[in-house]
């Protein structure tokens, strides 16, 4: 009699023992490997997955074997900041609910087979707050008809809502009643099927950016001039019965709809064309009025002017060599977000000011970054930038750079070398956890190509979450720097973290000019100023301009065929609510 077939070994997951070994806080699930092992554990992810309870971050993306989390997350990962599921099979709903995850703050569902999320196949609770710390929901390229009408009530501090590409009919109510997503900046639901918007949007406060092109509107409510944030609107590929309107979308600014709309045209079936009263105008002016006032707008004009930061912001088309990066579609799997910026007019001479620098790109990557997982910045030295770039992905042994410090070495190479350094650095130091650049590293796992920036020399200037090149170090005597932020996370979250780049280095010249330190190398890397001349007036030139003014170029990121995919700064980036800010544009 033949002996009985042995039993299939369960599907092993050494991502999850090395997580579990070293006590990491990121993990990126993606790869051939993983449709294998999620199909044989019945389309959801593993249980002892949800037994890292110290993970920050967390993705898995294309598998299209994976139809729901699986129960235990929110149980196992309270501590999660980041949960990024895109390009899986998820739907028709989530189950069971993915919340509460009360630390969760940036949330990546795009790309699924979502159709609905009703309470218990959702995004969580609404009593209490199922994601009371959310900021960033990406529920773009999935099949939903509807949202959950307590989404607010669910996500109160929601900042960018990305609903693009679904088969939406209408907003639900309750988004848009008085106080219920008071941050809400960015909300996007291009190509959709819309057939109305509420004249209750006005009740948006912090609205900066609406993108509701490609749906069925055929008006739009007048009432949508009292966002008193509002700066940017995208109405094209719509069916508006106001011929002039629908002209005024496919070539007019923001501001010329908006005072249309407001001075009585036919946006929402209020006044058919006909001018209002002034009772009624007066009315809405004095709401708009009140708006502002409760938004916090206006209270720049209160700060003394002597103490303000200033940022002047210059436009492409003022640029006669205005710095591009196109973007690869080889990324679209790896880290597929990036933006950039030129900043000019930093003193990084006098004292301290160069380490005040770095020490501040480190801060940012720990709190705004998420240590590295939701963004990372690098900076570069202008002078040393041969545009234009290309953002793109290289196989690992392909990829070659000279990082910091270091001589030329093979991606994969400098991989394996970082990871035999961590390991004997923290055995010499009998700790649990790596330290330093090596906690990135993990980053990287199972990806078949690692993202670069190429400049136009053919050589990698960054390898992102990892190392910049040698070649365009930062050094004292930098006073132009190109910026540069990458995510896996959204482009929201990039430009979040640039703002926050940009507005740090503002302060930081402010500091350098009004304290007036010596010109002592007492930085890192004083000796990169060797053999320059020093400056016989011992001032900078910003000094001698009499101004801390930083000045913002733009830098367009285009896709292949040389379309635009996304400018920064643009009219609603820099929005910096702090009150020392003077932004000129």
């Amino acid at each position: 009699m033949a002996a009985a077939a042995a039993a299939p070994a369960p599907e092993a997951w050494p991502e999850l023992e090395l997580a579990e070994r070293e006590r990491r806080r990121e993990l990126l699930l993606t790869g051939p490997g993983l449709e294998r092992r999620v199909r044989a554990a019945g389309g959801r992810l593993p249980p002892r997955l949800f037994s890292l309870p110290l993970l920050h971050y967390l993705e898995v993306s294309g598998c299209g074997s994976l139809r729901e989390p699986g129960p235990g997350l929110a149980q196992g990962l309270p501590q999660l900041h980041s949960l990024v599921l895109r390009r899986n099979a998820l739907g028709p709903g989530l189950s069971p609910e993915l919340g509460p995850l009360p630390a969760l703050r940036v949330l990546d569902l795009s790309g699924n087979a979502l159709e609905a999320l009703p309470p218990g196949q959702g995004l969580g609770p609404a009593e209490p707050p199922g994601l009371p710390q959310l900021q960033s929901l990406n529920l773009s390229g999935n099949r939903l008809r509807e949202l959950p009408a307590d989404l607010a009530r669910c996500a109160p501090r929601l900042q960018s809502l990305n609903l693009a590409g679904n088969r939406l009919r209408a907003f639900p109510a309750e988004l848009f009643r008085p106080g219920a997503l008071p941050l809400l900046s960015e909300l996007a639901a291009a190509d959709n099927r819309l057939r109305e918007l509420s004249p209750d949007i006005a009740h948006l406060a912090s609205l900066k950016t609406l993108d509701l092109s490609n749906n069925q509107l055929s008006e739009v409510p007048a009432e949508l001039a009292d966002c008193p944030k509002l700066k940017e609107v995208n109405f094209r590929g719509n069916k508006l019965t106001d011929r002039r309107l629908e002209k005024m979308v496919h070539g007019c600014q923001t501001k010329s709809i908006l005072e249309y709309l407001r001075s009585g045209g036919r946006g929402g079936g209020r006044g058919k064309g006909k001018a209002e009263g002034p009772e009624k105008e007066e009315a809405r002016r004095r709401r708009r009025e009140r708006r502002r006032r409760e938004s916090g707008e206006g209270e720049e004009e209160e700060v003394d002017h002597a103490g303000r930061l200033l940022l002047r912001v210059l436009h492409v088309s003022e640029n006669p060599a205005p710095l591009t990066v196109q973007v690869s579609p080889t990324v679209r799997d790896v880290r597929p977000f990036i933006v950039g910026a030129v900043v000019r007019g930093m003193d990084l001479k006098p004292g301290n000011a160069l380490r005040r620098f770095l020490t501040s790109q480190t801060k940012l990557h720990e709190d705004v970054c998420e240590k590295r997982t939701a963004a990372t910045i690098a900076t570069h030295d202008l002078q040393a930038v041969r545009g234009p770039l290309l953002y793109t992905a290289r196989p690992p042994q392909d990829l070659k750079i000279v990082p910091l410090g270091r001589k030329e070495v093979k991606a994969k190479d400098l991989v394996r070398q970082l990871q035999l350094e961590a390991e004997e650095h923290r055995k010499q130091k009998k700790r649990q956890n790596l330290s330093g650049l090596h906690r990135y590293l993990h980053l990287l796992d199972g990806k078949d190509s690692y993202p670069c920036l190429v400049d136009a020399d053919g050589d990698v200037i960054s390898f992102p979450p990892i190392t910049n090149s040698e070649k365009t170090k930062i050094k004292k005597t930098t006073s132009a720097l190109f910026l540069e932020v990458t995510s896996a996370a959204s482009l929201q979250t990039c430009k979040q973290v640039m703002d926050a780049l940009v507005l740090k280095m503002a302060e930081i010249n402010k500091y350098t000019l009004e304290n007036q330190e010596d010109g002592s190398l007492s930085d890192p890397d004083a000796d990169a100023v060797s053999g320059q001349p020093p400056d016989p007036s011992g001032s900078s030139g910003a000094e001698k301009a009499g101004s801390t003014a930083l000045v913002v170029e733009q830098v367009r990121v285009l896709d292949e065929d040389g379309h635009l995919k996304v400018v920064y700064p643009s009219k609603t980036d820099l929005g910096l609510a702090a009150p020392h800010v003077t932004v000129i544009r």
